[in-house]
């Protein structure tokens, strides 16, 4: 516990202290207590709360680390207090951008609503605290060997609340930003448990939700392992040679789901949108608005003439429990013999590919980032093996689980391209 107080502050340290600039990053980690706003919270929101105490610095969202609605010296010790994960409450902006307070340190159990949810609390170590789980990742059983055996709360939209609540959760982990479903949770969950979105899926969040949970469960060091060994190795690696890509040089993209409805594909706000940009590509759609599926006319998809198609396929017939590509041969096979899409780029080049689902969202997604950036510009990822990255992130995940042996997660196999 840190005792020192602002007496305890050097005098050079208060005369000299300046307005430090948020370092650069992609994002802002919402915790209070980052006061000066960048990715994380160390030494430097420390004097950044210092000049504005002093009169120094101008206040920031974020700088009230004790959210009491003041900046002191209560503040400052708050902030050493979460540098040294010694903090006796953590408040949050969460993915629903409610401002959130969890007691520390974080006891009890978890209550799991969304699908990738899991795989981040296994990337933590945290698996043992789950007590429930969607339908889903219940259904799940060679990819979540033992978590599969959970209850299940159903569907991410609309849980059993019942079940939730008999659980008795210490933190209930919800996949919503609807304030009115939020709401539903907290009336029925004990008083003592705390309810959290975080939504794991969109790539520009990613890393900081998992921080935010990492620093809620006091697992900073297994977040960093992630984060600076698999997320950035990768994801940095593709940003650096597509980003300044010139637009002429970005193949036009066309994605679209597999459902019974043809023609429904991703808006400019979409998470897939974000993949196809950092891939090095351009989203044909990217002019529509929206952040999530939209449903197309043919016509427009044929207008604006793909240079490379990309079709969803649903767990159902691919991924960990399959070994056969031939649902994935025929998804292909019927996208290019569709007669509306024969005069096409995408299939006059057989530039056409079926990608199981499960890799593209949540903490995997740099491995279908891989794959999308290699389809995009074979030339510039020639050095970049997707299999093996699929294989490191199988291995972070700690499952026996061999990808030369097992699995289906793309067609044409790119040995075949």
């Amino acid at each position: 516990m840190i005792t020192r107080t602002l007496a305890g502050i050097t005098i050079i340290m208060l005369l000299f202290c300046c307005t430090l600039p948020a370092a650069a990053s992609d994002y802002t980690l919402g915790i209070f207590g980052n006061t000066n706003e960048d990715d994380t919270i160390d030494v430097q929101d420390v004097e950044y709360a210092e000049g504005i105490i002093l009169g120094l610095n101008e206040q920031t969202q974020l700088a009230d680390s004790k959210y009491d609605e003041h900046v002191n010296i209560l503040d400052l010790t708050q902030i050493e207090l979460i540098i040294l994960g010694e903090e006796k409450e953590l408040t949050l902006i969460d993915a629903a951008e409610r401002i959130v307070t969890v007691k520390k340190p974080m006891e009890g159990n978890i209550v799991s609503f969304g699908t990738y949810t899991p795989e981040i609390l296994r990337i933590l170590g945290e698996e043992d605290k789950l007590v429930a789980v969607n339908k889903y990742v219940k259904s799940n059983e060679i990819y979540f060997p033992q978590i599969s055996k959970l209850p299940s709360i159903g569907s991410s939209y609309s849980p059993d609340l019942e079940v939730v609540a008999s659980l008795n959760p210490g933190l209930v982990l919800a996949w919503t930003t609807k304030p009115e479903r939020i709401e539903k949770l907290v009336e029925i969950v004990p008083d003592d448990c705390t309810v959290v979105s975080l939504m794991f899926y969109k790539p520009e969040n990613m890393v900081e939700e998992i921080e935010k949970l990492a620093y809620i469960l006091g697992k900073r060091d297994e977040a960093k392992s992630y984060i600076d060994d698999f997320h950035n190795e990768y994801i940095d690696l593709i940003k650096a040679r597509t980003e300044d890509l010139p637009n002429e040089k970005r193949p036009e993209i066309y994605i679209e789901s597999d459902r019974d409805e043809k023609y429904q594909t991703w808006a400019a706000g979409s998470a897939a949108n974000g993949f196809i940009v950092m891939s090095g590509g351009k989203n044909i759609f990217a002019d529509t608005p929206g952040d999530g599926s939209i449903n197309v006319d043919p016509e427009k998809v044929v207008g604006k003439n793909p240079d490379i198609i990309i079709k969803y396929i649903d767990s159902v017939d691919a991924g960990y429990e399959f070994d056969d590509p031939s649902k994935m041969e025929l998804l292909r096979e019927s996208t290019i013999n569709r007669p509306e899409l024969s005069n096409i780029k995408a299939v006059k080049n057989n530039a056409v590919y079926v990608m199981d689902k499960d890799p593209i969202y949540g903490p995997d997604y740099p491995v279908a980032i891989a794959y999308w950036a290699n389809w995009s510009h074979p030339d510039l990822f020639e050095d970049l093996d997707p299999q093996a990255i699929h294989q490191k992130y199988i291995d972070i995940q700690g499952l026996d689980y061999n990808l030369n042996d097992h699995g289906v997660f793309i067609y044409p196999p790119l040995e075949d391209i």
